[in-house]
């Protein structure tokens, strides 16, 4: 009984853990992305946009705006 038991308790555990880890390192990224213009540009042109400065800048600001908590 306690064979069943033990791998589908520590499989929703992991599953938990790995959400909020998840979580935690998807606000530093995005946190990061506020602070430095050439990973947030990045990103950008990896989803197939070119943003030029002044986009760069709204977005930044809309950011900074978000709250992140």
């Amino acid at each position: 009984m306690w064979s069943y038991i033990i791998p589908i308790i520590t499989l929703i555990a992991g599953l938990v853990g790995g959400f909020f880890i998840g979580v935690y390192y998807l606000k530093r990224q995005m946190e990061a992305m506020q602070n430095n213009p050439e990973m947030l540009q990045k990103m950008a042109k990896q989803m197939g946009y070119n943003m030029n400065k002044q986009q760069l800048n709204k977005v930044q600001n809309m950011m900074k705006n978000q709250k992140w908590k």
